[in-house]
């Protein structure tokens, strides 16, 4: 009986000690997963001058501020189509670009007014700026990425010019209340765009 017992124990510590010896063996030859290193996003490529491709995630340097696209508006009135990008700057401030063919390429830099002032009449005083009426209408739009708006809707549009190549803008989106920005043109030798995850041109 114990001539048994002795030879079943040591059978199933034999068991154990080739169990082990092959867990040892299999991490030895395994080797440890190492982390990848942090890499710069922009190594890749280095960015595109044509702001007609922006879409959201895309990054923006404008005289040295960098913005990342949040989201896109992109509306159509008629045949005629637009896009309006909201970006952030990391400091809170509401601005936005738009983009526009009509025929020539015309981009804004909008940032959100504090004036209460809605639309109304040929001319508007903002700020000792005196703008005057330059087109109104409505437009469809369908949103994209982070816009705070419906995936899409209406929006009605005033728009003002002023000297030096300034606007004003109001827009109204599905009925809601008047929103109002000031703009300026932007200098496109100024700008590059950082398409995300590409090496779009």
């Amino acid at each position: 009986m114990n001539t048994v017992l002795v030879v079943l124990v040591v059978a199933v510590l034999a068991l154990i000690a080739v169990a082990v010896w092959f867990a040892v063996r299999r991490s030895r030859s395994t080797p440890a997963a190492t982390p990848e290193a942090p890499a710069d996003p922009l190594a890749s490529h280095e960015g595109v001058t044509d702001v007609r491709t922006l879409r959201a995630g895309d990054m923006v340097d404008y005289k040295g501020a960098l913005y990342f696209v949040r989201g896109s508006l992109r509306l159509t009135e008629g045949g005629y189509s637009w896009s309006e990008h909201f970006l952030d700057d990391a400091r809170g401030a509401r601005c936005w670009i738009s983009v526009e063919e009509d025929p020539d390429l015309e981009v804004m830099l909008w940032h959100e007014s504090d004036t209460r002032t809605e639309p109304s009449g040929d001319e508007i005083e903002v700020s000792g700026v005196r703008y005057r009426l330059e087109e109104r209408g409505s437009a469809r739009y369908r949103s994209e990425g982070t816009t705070s708006l419906a995936e899409q809707g209406t929006v009605e549009y005033v728009d003002y010019a002023a000297e030096g190549e300034r606007a004003l803008g109001f827009e109204r989106f599905d009925g809601g209340p008047w929103e109002s920005g000031t703009g300026e043109a932007v200098v496109l030798s100024a700008l590059r765009v950082y398409p995300a995850g590409s090496s779009r041109s």
